[in-house]
């Protein structure tokens, strides 16, 4: 069930993103009036052991308490109880930023009823915030390659990330009927990402509109996503070197966002394991033969990639994803440019 509230319970903002189910009994949305009253839209908490949004907004409505806020803020508050765990999802529940769509999951139901209540507000924007467990940059991520979005997400960084899958997130929800950004905002715990994400929050409190025009080519480094990997059930990895049908190169994350060449190892592959990954595309197709091989046990890149949300977190890689892969995108829209090998693009 949702709970709407038009105010912050009193004590609220003093407590951490472990605390909030003291306060609420599951996913809120939460209403406050601003001086301007195009809405703006914020998400926190849709995994729970994510909670640098949480730690943003609060910082935030301790400055605002004894004034109004500049804009009208939707506060939609995720998954306290997993929170509560520090867990992304609790096992009983389904992923909540997979069933903002097309969905049979009892959490779902929520999110249709909150984009049933925001879709017709003429929001200003909506802002989704997350950590994740990989050593990754500070990076936006749209799925419109129109200039409102771009200009939204450049506002927290320069590096964005263009996809269209997962479908079930809550950008792309939201991104039908209002710019959109999902903010990534490091691990939990990151200070700067805090601080960045509360400044950003800040400045679309005061801003009048979004810029209409594309920003020029150099102020920002744009990535699509193109493929996502998984790892099939029925085999165990590994990434501190113990026996696993996969065993990874220690320190496998150091790459997210960084070119890997053609022929570089990454991990020890048992005998009788022919396909390790699941590599899909947009399409859903498995497309792991374009860019892995397999030879005396080892495997190998077949062609250059960039890889992001590396992580070394057996619960992440099982409940979600080892990775993404990602390609860079010109301004104009589809033009890919070829890479420089081994060339960083954490800024």
């Amino acid at each position: 069930m949702l709970t709407r509230l038009n105010s912050i319970p009193h004590g609220m903002l003093d407590k951490k993103a472990h605390e909030l189910h003291e306060y609420l009994p599951g996913p809120t949305l939460i209403s406050l009036e601003g001086l301007n009253k195009q809405p703006l839209f914020l998400s926190i908490l849709l995994h729970g052991n994510e909670d640098s949004g949480w730690e943003a907004l609060r910082d935030l409505l301790k400055a605002y308490q004894d004034q109004p806020l500049p804009r009208t803020l939707f506060i939609f508050i995720g998954n306290v109880l997993a929170a509560a765990k520090g867990l992304r999802k609790l096992d009983s529940q389904t992923d909540f930023n997979r069933v903002w769509g097309d969905s049979d999951a009892d959490e779902a139901i929520v999110m249709q009823t909150v984009l049933e209540e925001v879709s017709g507000l003429d929001l200003f924007a909506s802002v989704d915030i997350h950590n994740n467990t990989g050593l990754n940059p500070h990076y936006a991520c749209i799925n419109k390659l129109q200039p409102e979005f771009v200009n939204l997400a450049k506002g927290f960084s320069r590096s964005i990330v263009y996809f269209v899958r997962p479908q079930g997130v809550q950008s792309i929800a939201f991104s039908k009927f209002c710019p959109a950004v999902t903010l990534e905002c490091g691990q939990p715990g990151d200070q700067l990402g805090i601080e960045k994400a509360k400044t950003f929050i800040t400045k679309l409190l005061l801003q009048d509109k979004l810029a209409q025009q594309m920003p020029e080519k150099d102020d920002f480094n744009l990535f699509h996503t193109t493929a996502i990997i998984k790892i099939p059930e029925q085999y165990s990895f590994s990434f501190d070197g113990s026996q696993a049908d996969i065993e990874f190169i220690q320190g496998i994350e150091r790459h997210n966002f960084e070119e890997i060449d053609s022929g570089t190892p990454l991990a020890r592959i048992a005998s009788g394991v022919d396909l390790p990954f699941l590599v899909l595309e947009e399409s859903g197709e498995d497309i792991f033969n374009d860019f892995f091989i397999l030879q005396d046990g080892q495997l190998f890149t077949r062609k250059p990639m960039m890889p992001s949300m590396l992580t070394d977190n057996l619960t992440i890689v099982r409940q979600d994803c080892l990775c993404y892969l990602m390609e860079r995108y010109q301004p104009e829209w589809g033009e890919k440019i070829i890479q420089d090998k081994g060339k960083s693009w954490n800024n």
